[in-house]
């Protein structure tokens, strides 16, 4: 027993020696760029993840030269060579039944061989996460994890993010357990449109699935509605799981009109079914907020601008200049 607790401790120790934990900026002829590096965890946090192609390991065994210390990889196929064995299959096996595998082998080599086998790099469990995150790119499994967890491996959603997660799934890792999943029409990929809330609120377990590897998680920009003009506070306002939002309703989020508004002049610009020119929807602000015309729903993309008036503006001047000039005299006689 003191022996494998020797050889445990010995192997964890060199983890840190590994070529894996080198400057990747150093040149290295036998070991070029590398997709991921081993991550920090623990030992039975690895023992228990899914060897697949590309993953490298580390092998150690006690009294066994041949095999300790050298770093091996596994093959496009899931297979390994391993000196005094030849080529094992070690995909689908978890680091635990490696260890068994390579112990029954060498067995016919050593008396009671004892083997430690730990993860160098992760590389076999891709997810792509693209769109508004705050890390996209590709992430690695480890384990079971799910849409909400990944979402957190790629730094979380950004706050422009729209109110959906789309997801699609390779043919050869299995269907989407959903609901609303659908196959592509080669029958190729399978795809999911996921509710964001749900996931990120915990309201609807359904919507969080377990994400595969060579998944990959879409999440599109929000879509927006913009107020422009004399408003107090003009941007752009989210839609979120609205597919359209009022003129009264988005200048209420813009702050109000400003006193210098010309509230019957007041226009929408509005994309064309083309998208390649807009047209003008003429409102009459004044009359929607007394009630004499409807409210109008704006869409995705639409640009409300309220205009100024030039007959306010100068009065509005006037005022301040008179408000001014007492001021000026009140503080003159003192």
């Amino acid at each position: 027993m003191w022996k494998l607790l020797i050889l445990v401790v010995t192997a964890l120790a060199a983890v840190g020696d590994t070529p894996n934990q080198r400057d990747d900026s150093a040149p290295d002829g036998n070991n070029p760029a590398r997709a991921t590096t081993k991550p920090s965890g623990s030992r039975s946090d690895d023992a228990r993840y899914v060897l697949g192609p590309d993953d490298q390991l580390n092998i150690w065994g006690l009294d066994i030269e041949e095999i300790s210390g050298r770093p091996v990889h596994l093959d496009a196929s899931g297979e390994l060579k391993v000196p005094l064995i030849g080529r094992i299959r070690a995909a689908g096996m978890t680091i635990s039944e490696l260890e068994e595998v390579l112990t029954a082998r060498l067995s016919v080599y050593v008396q009671e061989p004892q083997i430690v086998v730990t993860l160098a790099e992760y590389r076999s469990q891709p997810v792509s996460v693209l769109g508004a995150v705050n890390n996209p790119g590709s992430h690695q499994l480890r384990g079971r994890k799910t849409v909400a967890e990944v979402l957190a491996l790629a730094g979380g959603v950004k706050s422009d993010a729209g109110s959906w997660v789309r997801l699609t799934r390779r043919g050869d890792q299995g269907d989407i357990p959903h609901a609303r999943a659908a196959k592509d029409a080669d029958g190729h990929f399978t795809y999911a449109t996921l509710n964001m809330s749900s996931i990120t609120d915990a309201k609807d377990q359904a919507d969080n699935i377990i994400v595969r590897p060579h998944d990959i998680l879409t999440i599109p920009r929000a879509e927006l509605v913009y107020v422009i003009g004399e408003v107090h506070k003009a941007g752009g306002f989210v839609l979120n799981e609205r597919e359209s939002m009022s003129v009264l309703q988005a200048l209420a989020m813009a702050g109000g009109l400003n006193p210098t508004a010309s509230a019957a002049h007041a226009k929408i610009l509005r994309t064309d079914v083309s998208g390649n020119s807009r047209k003008e929807v003429p409102v009459n602000i004044g009359r929607m907020m007394s009630g004499k015309t409807p409210d109008v729903p704006l869409m995705s993309e639409d640009i409300l601008i309220v205009p100024g008036s030039k007959m306010k503006k100068v009065a509005t001047r006037s005022v301040e200049a008179a408000i001014q000039a007492v001021t000026g005299l009140v503080i003159w006689r003192r």
